[in-house]
């Protein structure tokens, strides 16, 4: 029997990958284990040799991160110390043991400015604190650790995590009137179609970078509206600029992600976004 070992699995991908990989294709033959923090910290060497030590992972699936894109700006040393020192940790680690690395990254490792969704060839140019961090964590997995996996997403939002999605409908109910940023473009993902393809491609052997998130395009207001809509909610969505709501961090004004690579190793298409919000509103009820 193999073990996995999934980090950060308190978060939204990281419990669901918990409750998936035991049940999915393969993932029978895998003891799975989630760490977290407090009792494991990716960014203490002495912490991640003694977990591997205890574990001795075949696989081991990061989805530990600092997400705080805004708060990122301010707090600099901690974004980059759980968004970079710790995936070189674990690197180092995984490259000790023989282990595969999967980790997982993001779209704000790039600037927004093709008008295409973003291929795993495009070069990164990523302008907060958080994007850097992010985009630091990479170099470190894939310079360090021979058997490594990059999965970027974007707009991630599922069960037992505050996201944008839960946060709007609670808003649309609170409030009825909603103002919503429409010239940010990008991809929606659950997490239950993101952990799927994590696991997907671990099995299936892949290396390297590769983009997941769900397919197609839209902006924050077109998701708020069609999770407005889709919830039953009697609430009015107004589109708004970036402009009329400044944040510390800069966004992306195109972020969304081309799945093509994925897609054509695995044999699948990721679904459509609109179905991925589906899945997650069922989750709700």
């Amino acid at each position: 029997m193999k073990n996995c070992l999934i980090l950060g699995h308190r978060g939204m991908l990281g419990s669901r990958l918990l409750e998936y990989v035991p049940r999915a294709p393969g993932g029978g033959g895998f003891n799975v284990s989630g760490h977290d923090l407090p009792e494991t910290d990716i960014t203490d060497p002495e912490s991640v040799a003694a977990l591997f030590d205890e574990i001795n992972p075949d696989v081991v699936i990061n989805c530990a991160a600092y997400t705080n894109v805004d708060g990122a700006e301010s707090d600099r040393d901690a974004a980059f110390d759980a968004n970079a020192v710790g995936p070189e940790m674990l690197a180092r680690a995984a490259r000790a043991s023989g282990a595969l690395l999967v980790h997982i990254s993001t779209d704000f490792v790039f600037d927004g400015t093709l008008l295409r969704p973003y291929r795993e060839d495009d070069p990164p140019n990523p302008q907060g604190a958080y994007g850097k961090s992010k985009l630091a964590g990479e170099v470190a997995v894939a310079a360090i650790a021979p058997e490594h996996l990059i999965v970027r997403t974007a707009w991630l939002y599922g069960p037992n995590g505050r996201n944008f999605v839960s946060t709007i409908l609670q808003a649309a109910r609170d409030k009825g009137h909603l103002k919503v940023v429409n010239d940010q473009a990008g991809s929606p993902t659950f997490t239950g179609t993101l952990a799927e393809f994590v696991w997907r491609l671990a099995a299936a052997g892949a290396r390297g970078i590769f983009h997941v998130a769900g397919s197609g395009k839209c902006t924050w207001y077109d998701l708020a509206c069609e999770a407005v809509r889709l919830w039953g909610i009697d609430a009015s969505v107004e589109p708004v600029t970036t402009a009329e709501f400044p944040r510390p961090a800069p966004r992306p004004a195109n972020s969304a992600l081309d799945c093509g690579k994925a897609e054509r190793l695995l044999g699948i298409k990721v679904p459509p976004w609109q179905d991925g919000l589906k899945a997650y509103l069922e989750c709700l009820n």
